[in-house]
């Protein structure tokens, strides 16, 4: 009957996991979740292990507190959401390939099967190519800003310019046009009465019978 009830533990102990996949890149910080709420049970002792969690404590434990003091396998590995508030999410600093794989963070809470259980499943990805601004680009960059005021004042003066240029012509089209229409009149006016005494002279003489 007891080996009966520890099988049954042990299965409630392996089913109660919550599991989290996590994916970051080569070269970055990596945070991977695990969380309690200090309100209700205070501040606990916790660890961080690889691999499945066993029955109780961390396998291949790489980070965890017990009352209050810390141990830490590698300076990679800190504590950056706030363990007082009960934030105790492991941050894994320029996360490497043989960073992936399965992580386990268990809360010790007082009591039988109360402790708080997560594993992560940590997938290490390359990261998205970033083109690199180069000296020589800021130069590039501010040279060309630089100049685009410059060149839009020229394209403005060359504007200035030609509508200038238009207004001139089409002021000097319509004084010629002018100066020709005038001439025509003119022109016109003195050849007319030429005409009329003409035609006078020749119905004043007589036409004898």
């Amino acid at each position: 009957m007891r080996g009966l009830c520890c099988f049954f533990l042990l299965i409630l102990t392996q089913v109660s996991f919550s599991t989290v996949k996590v994916v970051g890149f080569f070269g970055d910080n990596v945070t991977l979740p695990c969380s309690y709420d200090t309100q209700i049970h205070g501040t606990l002792d916790f660890c961080w292990g690889r691999g499945k969690l066993p029955l109780s404590k961390c396998s291949n434990t790489i980070l965890s507190e017990q009352g209050g003091m810390l141990f830490r396998q590698f300076s990679r590995y800190q504590l950056l959401g706030g363990v007082k508030k009960g934030n105790v999410s492991l941050t894994i600093l320029n996360a490497q390939w043989d960073d992936a794989g399965k992580y386990s963070c268990r809360i010790e809470i007082p009591g039988w099967l109360n402790d708080q259980k997560f594993n992560i499943d940590l997938v290490i990805e390359e990261a998205p190519m970033q083109q690199p601004v180069t000296q020589e680009t800021r130069e590039i960059l501010t040279s060309m800003s630089e100049r685009i005021p410059t060149t839009m004042e020229k394209i403005l003066r060359l504007e200035d310019i030609g509508r200038m240029a238009a207004i001139f012509l089409v002021t000097t089209i319509i004084i010629l046009a002018y100066i020709f229409r005038r001439g025509c009149m003119l022109r016109g006016t003195l050849q007319h009465p030429n005409i009329s005494t003409d035609e006078n002279i020749y119905e004043s003489i007589p036409i004898p019978e």
